[in-house]
């Protein structure tokens, strides 16, 4: 009899232990928060309102980038894709780290830009190599910047110029050493 005794509250423990688990798992799933990439689901905005966008390569992603850009930045994000493309016709595209890049196959990347609180921030990551020099410094010797804030005229001709150099230079390559 007191076999199965043991074998009756072995079962019963074991139930106990399998519903509080399940339970568990069932109340971490409700707390969870919703992914930002289910379909139909606007991205979540980080640090200074810069689009959270799962990382990939090709048009797609950089556009979605760019229609989630808050307010005045999406105008900025749009006029400085048309005006890559429109000066690098050839030019590769992807978003990684939340930002969008743009480089030419088999080169790296040239440039990037990314949504801060009061600006966007383009990237050229051989700026320092540009003329005239981009203003912006970086810890990076090789890596100059251009804020663009809410206000600001882009000047066309010395962007693209910028861009026309940038793409012609060996670019970044992550996990190169530059």
């Amino acid at each position: 009899m007191a076999g199965k005794t043991l074998k009756t509250s072995v079962k019963v423990a074991k139930k106990a232990v399998t519903k509080r688990v399940v339970a568990k798992v069932s109340k971490q799933r409700k707390m969870a928060p919703k992914s930002p990439f289910r379909k139909g689901a606007k991205p979540a905005l980080l640090a200074g309102g810069n689009p959270q966008i799962a990382k990939g390569e090709g048009d797609a992603p950089a556009q979605a980038y760019i229609a989630s850009m808050p307010g005045w930045k999406r105008d900025v994000g749009r006029r400085l894709d048309a005006l890559i493309v429109r000066t690098v016709p050839e030019v590769r595209k992807a978003v990684k780290w939340n930002s969008p890049f743009y480089g030419i196959e088999g080169q790296g990347w040239f440039l990037n830009f990314h949504c801060f609180t009061t600006y966007v921030k383009v990237a050229f990551f051989r700026g320092a190599s540009l003329r005239p020099v981009p203003p912006g410094e970086s810890k990076h010797k090789e890596v100059r910047y251009l804020d663009i804030r809410e206000n600001d005229q882009i000047d066309k001709t010395q962007m693209a110029t910028w861009i026309r150099q940038a793409a012609a230079l060996p670019g970044w390559v992550p996990g190169r050493p530059s």
